[in-house]
C-alpha cells in the first residue's frame, strides 16, 4: 500500500504510481485500465463488474491450479469477496504491451467470517496460526503477480495471479 493508504504504490523509479481513471467502455481496454477496474471490482466486491472485464469464455487463473471459465465461474468465484472488508489494492504496471501486460498488486482487507478464514487457511497449505473459532478474525495482506492476456476486442481471455499471503501486521 503507498503513502498513507491512498492506493498508489511506489515505482521502480522511486515515484508513485496511482491506479489509472477508470476504463470508460471495455472496447478501449488495456493492460492500465483493466488493473484500475479490477482494484474497483476488488474494493467494492462487484462482481458484475469484474465479470464485465473477460470475454464470455475468459478465464481467471486464481492459482495456478485453480480455474474459473466464463461470467458465471467468474461471479461465482468473486461472492467471497463480500466476506472481506476494508478492502485496499494497490498495483503497478510492470510491462505494458497491446496484447496486455503484467502488474505487481498488493491488497489488504479485514477477515469478516469463519467461512473466508477456513477459505484462506486451505489457500495457504498450511495452519499459520494459531485460532480457535471465535477468536478474533484477523486483517490479511496479499502480494501477486498478475498476467493479463486481452483479445482483439480488449477483453481479457487469461487472468493469471501468483500470490503469497500472510497476517497484515
Amino acid at each position: 500500500m503507498g503513502p498513507g493508504g491512498s492506493g498508489a504504490m511506489p515505482s521502480r523509479g522511486g515515484g508513485t504510481l496511482t491506479a489509472g481513471p477508470l476504463a470508460a467502455t471495455v472496447s478501449a481496454m488495456d493492460i492500465h485500465a483493466f488493473m484500475a477496474t479490477y482494484k474497483r471490482a476488488w474494493e467494492t466486491s462487484d462482481e458484475h463488474l469484474l465479470a464485465g472485464l473477460f470475454a464470455p469464455d475468459g478465464v481467471y487463473h486464481n492459482t495456478p491450479f485453480a480455474e474459473q471459465v466464463g461470467h458465471e465461474a467468474i461471479k461465482a468465484y468473486w461472492q467471497r469477496t463480500k466476506l472481506q472488508s476494508d478492502i485496499r489494492l494497490a498495483y503497478e504496471v510492470l510491462h505494458a504491451h497491446p496484447g496486455g501486460g503484467v502488474a505487481h498488486w498488493h491488497t489488504t482487507y479485514q477477515v469478516t467470517s469463519e467461512e473466508l478464514f477456513r477459505i484462506w487457511a486451505a489457500s495457504t497449505g498450511t495452519n499459520l496460526l494459531a485460532r480457535r473459532e471465535g477468536d478474533p478474525l484477523p486483517r490479511l495482506a496479499l502480494d501477486g503477480v498478475a498476467v493479463v492476456d486481452l483479445g482483439p476486442d480488449g477483453l481479457c481471455r487469461h487472468f493469471r495471479i501468483w500470490w503469497h499471503s500472510r497476517v497484515a501486521g
